[in-house]
């Protein structure tokens, strides 16, 4: 299943949001707090030192008020300069450690968050290359990306820094609020009276944010995916042959202006709430002294100037840190939407993957039988059978033809045994064995498909082979172009085999890609040879000249070629003529055209179109969009 040609442009047009039934997630698999903190587990040492190292800085921090008070009630008082030297000295040193503890713990949390970070994307990319190619015909290429890189990075912040935020937040106001204990338990039991209102306001506007954050980000994917195909080389030469810049245009600015308002809302989303509280927060200090002097003034001798002082200077560091607890608490359960998303790419079912124990081929070995076995096969999504009731077998080391009219099944045949799909009913084998019962790898190294739909990365001509074949030498690069009669043409170029294809390969003719990617495929010399329509943006000359070589590299493989030319086959060991999914004749060139039947008609149509005609394009390969 070699990388020669699989149609790339399936998803331009197909659906924004994924199928409800495919995305739905496992039970317990949604987004909450303790599946988050589970992408965490494999850094238990790291978090540790970290949790260690807040904890020192939160222990270190609440030291200076005491000696304030030591300066205001002691040093100064009893004009003792050594106890006020000692006490600005530890002033200093508190400052001194706190910074180079704040300093160490950032590095290892940032440390601890990217590698979390990695992860995530390693595994969300990593369980989309599995998905199977019926995931991407039903999803547009740019909700895909903006999952990865705009969802994945809006969480970025809260995985590196917002953790350590809170771990932080809180070890400073349990030792805030131990030293206040300390000092004077009405002042802090008054300190924490406006605490419950603080928390009730924070849950409405976590759970607004939630709401408008989620619906922010597919309104982002919808405006990152109009882009992905509105600016491709592909969207462009539509746009501007079509007449439609002016409109897309206008649409972006339509789509554009409701994000901005999204995210107008998402910011401003509790301001009211937070500004009230903010405004307590300042208040209180100030009531503070008031009930202080009271108590002062009243004679309290547990209650001196320098405690009161002190007091406030530990009220003064846990009202911000209490308030960053909260707001921070918010952006978490707002970023909860973010990792819903993600998460349900993670856990979407993989619908073609190896079975326990799958049997690993080895392509030297495989004779290359090809059998279809009463195969039935509908489109995800769709209750029309595409094939029905299969039976069919090219035998190896044979040329078998398939030949039909648009959504006759002939592509998805091929993708069947490419196993780019499984069969609804029914089974496909290669030399008798089940290829859900073969591994995917050792598959891929005995299907090799070439496709009139042809994809180029962009890169080099050589790294376009070299995807087939990484350890390839340059003598096998121009082996393999000479057989797809491509090297005169890229040895004429300034640079040769290192000339840059462009995006999909846009500098180069559609001939001129289905040859660079027929070589591609020959170069993985597999034993079996899926050709869907390989020589179609060939003219005459050149198809002749590539239809012998073909013929020379099919000698000893089994070919599978889909056909519109009919002249393309004429030496076909079998035709298979299909109908609506199903066979309606087969045998060779000549009896079909004796027989009189489809195929014969077939014929008269492309003789009756010219020389070089060719039927309708292949048949849809991927099922309508609902």
């Amino acid at each position: 299943m070699t990388v020669g040609g699989i149609g790339a442009g399936h998803g331009a047009g197909g659906r924004a949001r994924l199928d409800p039934d495919e995305m739905r997630l496992a039970p317990g698999q949604h987004a909450d707090v303790r599946r988050v903190l589970g992408l965490f587990a494999p850094y238990r040492g790291r978090i540790a030192v970290v949790l260690a190292l807040i904890a020192l800085g939160a222990a270190t921090g609440v030291v200076s008020p005491f000696l304030v008070r030591a300066i205001v009630d002691q040093a100064l008082p009893d004009r003792r300069l050594d106890l006020l030297a000692a006490c600005v000295g530890g002033l200093v040193a508190v400052t001194v450690v706190s910074t180079a503890l704040n300093v160490t713990q950032s590095m290892v949390s940032t440390r601890v968050g990217q590698a979390v970070m990695h992860d995530l994307r390693v595994d969300v990319y990593g369980h989309l290359q599995r998905m199977g190619l019926g995931f991407f015909t039903r999803t547009r290429t740019g909700e895909v990306q903006s999952r990865i890189f705009s969802d994945i990075g809006s969480m970025q912040a809260v995985v590196t820094s917002v953790m350590t935020q809170i771990v932080s937040a809180l070890a400073g106001i349990v030792m805030a609020l131990v030293a206040m204990i300390a000092m004077d338990w009405r002042l802090t039991l008054f300190s924490l009276v406006a605490t419950p209102l603080a928390v009730w306001m924070n849950r409405r506007v976590g759970t607004r944010r939630r709401a408008i954050v989620k619906t922010r980000q597919e309104k982002s994917a919808d405006l990152a995916a109009g882009i992905q195909e509105s600016l491709s080389v592909s969207g462009i030469l539509l746009s501007t042959t079509m007449g439609r810049t002016q409109a897309l245009t206008d649409r972006f600015a339509r789509d554009s202006r409701e994000l901005a308002d999204l995210e107008v809302s998402s910011e401003m989303a509790g301001r009211w709430n937070v500004a009230v509280f903010s405004s307590l927060m300042a208040i209180i200090p100030a009531l503070t002294y008031l009930l202080g002097g009271y108590l002062l003034v009243g004679g309290d001798r547990s209650i001196t100037i320098g405690t009161l002082v002190a007091f406030i200077a530990l009220q003064s560091s846990l009202m911000p840190q209490l308030n960053g607890l909260l707001r921070v608490s918010n952006q978490i359960s707002a970023s909860l939407a973010l990792f819903t998303r993600v998460f349900e790419y993670i856990d979407a079912p993989v619908t073609i993957a190896d079975r326990p124990g799958a049997l690993e081929l080895d392509p030297r070995a495989v004779a290359g039988t090809v059998a279809f076995d009463h195969v039935s096969f509908a489109y995800p999504g769709s209750e029309e059978l595409t094939l029905a009731d299969l039976d069919l077998v090219a035998p190896a080391g044979r040329h078998t033809a398939l030949v039909g009219h648009t959504g006759s099944g002939k592509t998805t045949t091929a993708y069947l045994v490419a196993r780019l799909y499984d069969p609804t009913s029914g089974a496909v084998t290669l030399d008798g064995h089940d290829l859900r019962d073969v591994t995917m790898t050792s598959l891929a190294a005995c299907v090799g498909l070439v496709s009139q739909e042809t994809y180029l990365l962009h890169a080099t001509i050589a790294e376009n082979l070299r995807f087939a074949a990484p350890e390839a030498t340059d003598e096998e690069l121009v082996a393999a172009c000479r057989i797809a009669q491509i090297h005169d043409h890229i040895a004429s170029l300034p640079e040769g085999y290192r000339t840059l294809v462009g995006e999909r390969g846009y500098r180069f003719s559609g001939g001129e890609k289905q040859r660079i990617a027929l070589a591609r495929t020959i170069l993985r010399d597999p034993p079996i040879l899926l050709l869907d329509e390989a020589t179609s943006a060939l003219d005459v000359r050149t198809e002749r000249a590539m239809s012998e070589a073909l013929e020379t590299l099919g000698q000893g493989r089994t070919v599978i070629s889909i056909a519109h030319r009919l002249s393309t086959i004429r030496s076909a060991d079998q035709i298979i003529v299909m109908r609506h999914g199903r066979i309606v004749e087969r045998g060779t060139y000549a009896e079909l055209l004796e027989a009189g039947g489809d195929f014969a008609q077939l014929v008269a149509q492309s003789e009756d179109s010219g020389p070089g005609a060719s039927l309708a394009p292949a048949d849809a390969a991927h099922p309508p969009v609902r």
